[in-house]
């Protein structure tokens, strides 16, 4: 089991940068595939980005591919979301994850969300 704590997020202009960071508790956490999935009012839950256990692969949803920048550090365990070029339509609750699988799949373990608000 993994515990998951994001940090990082809050108000920030349209074309600016924030660095969400999740840490992990446990002796496990390289085990993981790790994600971020997003969730704005008055919609679904949508996948963001992911990251293999060893961090060879990454996986992102159209939308933030280019300006969106996901990357663990298995030593420290935590991963982050470099979040660059930022649109008022990435305004959500982001949503940290740990799951078998990297991609726009189901996750075991989440954390609490931190909101991230992206003002024009």
């Amino acid at each position: 089991q993994v515990q998951l704590v994001e940090s990082g997020g809050g108000l920030v202009q349209a074309r600016g940068s924030l660095r969400l960071s999740c840490a992990a508790s446990g002796r496990t956490f390289r085990r993981y595939a790790m994600a971020w999935v997003r969730h704005a009012p008055g919609k679904e839950r949508k996948f963001v980005a992911a990251i293999n256990q060893s961090g060879s692969s990454t996986h992102y949803t159209d939308a933030v591919q280019g300006r969106f920048t996901i990357s663990r550090d298995n030593a420290k365990n935590t991963v982050h979301l470099q979040m660059n070029s930022l649109k008022p339509e990435d305004t959500a609750v982001y949503y940290c994850a740990a799951g078998n699988l990297a991609g726009p799949n189901e996750y075991d373990y989440w954390g609490q969300g931190i909101q991230v608000t992206v003002s024009s």
